[in-house]
């Protein structure tokens, strides 16, 4: 079995997490290639001292690869998905952060789902993405031009609202006075979207969220819609440019940017190992925090 592995490192607490998934693979002849950045940061710390084969760039990862594992939050995760791309690699992610919806692992548990992992007994989730168009285009996104959560646009360098024109399919939806709009996929619903009043969704359910962020009329809604429908947006405001996210990256457009996003047309493939279903996350973590059954 080949994975490669790309973390980040939070506190002390984290130490022990790194430790138990590099001994554990090394007791199961299990090949790892770490990600250089990572790579070097452990050796810093002196976490670990053997030498490792390394990737740098997406490029690297390709099918003789089995999984990558993301040690770190749910923002790893999200970093972890640009190295991926779309090679088909799996992702797995250990939660060494806080909240976690997409980096499911706990710490406490990561040597019986390793085994879990090395046996191959897990599930595959496939998890879609948005891709981001600009005209005129804008090079600060190239290669880089989609998200696994969300893509939201917002207000910069002004407490003034602006104005977002949008269209579905060629059709006029609306012009948001916000302080922004988000475009959250399923997976992303539990995220930015969700704090901005947008509704959960499971990660199977083929639709798309549009959730204004602070609104002047409060009549304007979060709306969910189909995920083969091609959003084009026009943002106005007093500044000459607004912000431009996509998940944790953050670029510039100038007013009257046409900004058209759609579905991707590549998955990324989380594993879903049994018992850490997003069902189970969404019950302990941010609904009901137990177990209710009699």
């Amino acid at each position: 079995m080949k994975v490669a592995i790309f973390g980040q490192y939070y506190l002390v607490s984290t130490e022990p997490i790194i430790k138990d998934i590099f001994l554990f693979f090394k007791n199961n002849n299990v090949e790892m290639v770490i990600e250089d950045n990572f790579l070097n940061m452990l050796y810093e710390k002196k976490i670990i001292e053997n030498k490792y084969n390394t990737f740098a760039s997406h490029d690297e990862l390709d099918s003789s690869f089995d999984m990558l594992i993301s040690i770190g939050g749910d923002g790893t995760m999200l970093r972890a998905v640009t190295l991926v791309r779309d090679s088909g690699v799996p992702i797995l992610g250990i939660n060494a952060g806080r909240l976690g919806f997409l980096a499911t692992v706990q710490k406490e548990n990561i040597a019986a789902f390793m085994q879990i992992v090395i046996d191959k007994k897990y599930k595959i989730s496939k998890r879609a993405l948005l891709s981001l168009t600009s005209d005129p285009e804008n090079k600060t996104i190239e290669g880089l031009n989609f998200a696994l959560n969300e893509i939201s646009v917002g207000r910069k360098d002004t407490t003034s609202m602006i104005t977002i024109e949008t269209y579905l399919d060629d059709e006029f939806l609306n012009s948001y006075w916000a302080d922004g709009l988000i475009i959250a996929t399923p997976t992303g619903t539990t995220g930015y979207s969700l704090s901005c009043g947008g509704p959960i969704l499971t990660p199977d359910v083929k639709s798309l969220v549009i959730t204004p962020i602070a609104p002047h009329n409060l009549n304007a809604r979060p709306l969910v819609i189909p995920d083969t429908t091609e959003i084009r947006i026009k943002v106005s405001g007093r500044e000459e440019q607004y912000l431009v996210s996509l998940d944790s990256r953050i670029t510039s457009a100038t007013n009257d940017t046409i900004l058209t996003i759609k579905k991707t047309n590549f998955e990324i493939n989380m594993v879903e190992i049994p018992g850490e279903t997003f069902l189970k996350t969404l019950r302990t973590k941010l609904l009901w925090g137990e177990d209710r059954r009699n």
